[in-house]
Order: structure tokens, then C-alpha cells, then sequence
């Protein structure tokens, strides 16, 4: 069974306060594409103008850290096929080492269940958002989890020119983060296994994913 995890992409969404929507064109449409080949062959080549954070998205060490690895140097083995597990916490504001404690998180994809993404493309999804406490992403670095998911707007609190620490401990780690997921209601607690790739760009930090997981 495969299940989605990420939110679909439309002209002009709102994923992050600030951050300008996506904007989908067209370079050739099917009228003009009957133009260049025979008859009854068409096809149509959109075009789209978007910010690396749109939608459900994955953030690389290079996103954090400008010597850190980015979306092209990253190796696969860290954002596909691997073991995941989901952590529920819904209704919690913060999710704390205790919520975390009992796992063995070593070389796991570890989801963080916060409910949130049942606000996304409305504005309450904006503010008063769950987050990953300091803590608990010191404590998942050094017990190797090997990527971190949520649900919400930020795996970080938000506060105007705060400090972003999980984001630093995270990918200061090598670890992976993906934002802005969906469908975490569908997962069992483990066995399954997760994927979240983006396109192999050099030069960027951040890019949508096409996340989802498939359940043994």
C-alpha cells in the first residue's frame, strides 16, 4: 500500500508567510504544438515559476550551512527507502524528548503526527504552529535518525529574527528535514518505509518532494 504525504502544488498557493506562491504558465500550448507535428499529435509544455520552500518540501544541509551538502550532492540513501517511524503527537504545541524517548530512531525516517497540516492553505495553519523543542532535535542527531518530518509550518518555532535550532542541530548533523507533510494519519507507528526525492539541482538547499510512504 502506498500512501501520499505531500500537499498538492497550485497556481498561486500560500505555503510560508513572505514566501511568494507559484506561478504556472505554459511555453507551448496543444493548439500550437499541432503546428509542429502531424496530425493528431499534440502535447503541452508548462512552465512554472516557484520558491524552493512551496508546498511539502525537503530541506538539505546546504539550505542551513553554505558548505553543507545540497540538493545534487546529497546521497539518495538518505531521503529514499528508508525505515520510518511516526511519532503522535496531536494536540501537543511542542514535541519534547519524552514524547521521543522510548524509540529507536537510529537510521529512521522519524514523523512527527502533529495534526497541523489539516490548517495548511488556510490561516490558521500560519501561527501558533507545533514544533520540534532544542532539545529533542539534540537528542535525535545524536541517536542517528537518519531524516525528520512534520506536519506543520515549521519544524522550528517561528518568532520574528529567532534562532532556528533545529534546523542548525538537524542539518548540522547531515540529517534531512522535510516540512509541510500530510497524510501522517494514515501510517502505522513503523513499518513502512519512506521516500521524499527531490530533483538533483546543484546550487539549492530546498525543493518540493513528491513524499510518501509504502507500508509492508
Amino acid at each position: 500500500m502506498i500512501v501520499e504525504l505531500s500537499h498538492r502544488i497550485t497556481d498561486g498557493m500560500l505555503t510560508y508567510p513572505g514566501i511568494p506562491g507559484p506561478v504556472l504558465g505554459v511555453h507551448l500550448s496543444r493548439d500550437d504544438s499541432r503546428e509542429l507535428y502531424e496530425e493528431g499529435t499534440e502535447f503541452h509544455i508548462g512552465t512554472i515559476t516557484l520558491a524552493a520552500n512551496t508546498g511539502t518540501y525537503l530541506d538539505t544541509p546546504f539550505h542551513r550551512y553554505a558548505d553543507g551538502p545540497d540538493l545534487a550532492a546529497l546521497g539518495l540513501e538518505r531521503m529514499a527507502d528508508l525505515p520510518g517511524l511516526v511519532v503522535r503527537t496531536e494536540g501537543e504545541p511542542v514535541v519534547t524528548v519524552d514524547m521521543l524517548a522510548h524509540l529507536d530512531v537510529s537510521g529512521r525516517a522519524v514523523l512527527l503526527h502533529t495534526g497541523w497540516g489539516r490548517h495548511f492553505g488556510t490561516p490558521a495553519y500560519l501561527q501558533g504552529h507545533p514544533y520540534l523543542e532544542p532539545e529533542a532535535a539534540v537528542w535525535l542527531a545524536g541517536r542517528g535518525a537518519a531524516l525528520v518530518g512534520i506536519d506543520s509550518l515549521n519544524i522550528d518555532d517561528t518568532p520574528a529574527h529567532g534562532p532556528r535550532p533545529a534546523h542548525t542541530t538537524l542539518l548540522a548533523a547531515g540529517i534531512p528535514i522535510v516540512e509541510h507533510m500530510t497524510g501522517l494519519d494514515a501510517l502505522p507507528d513503523s513499518g513502512f518505509r519512506f521516500h521524499a526525492a527531490p530533483p538533483m539541482i546543484a546550487g539549492m538547499g530546498t525543493f518540493p518532494v513528491r513524499a510518501y510512504a509504502v507500508i509492508s
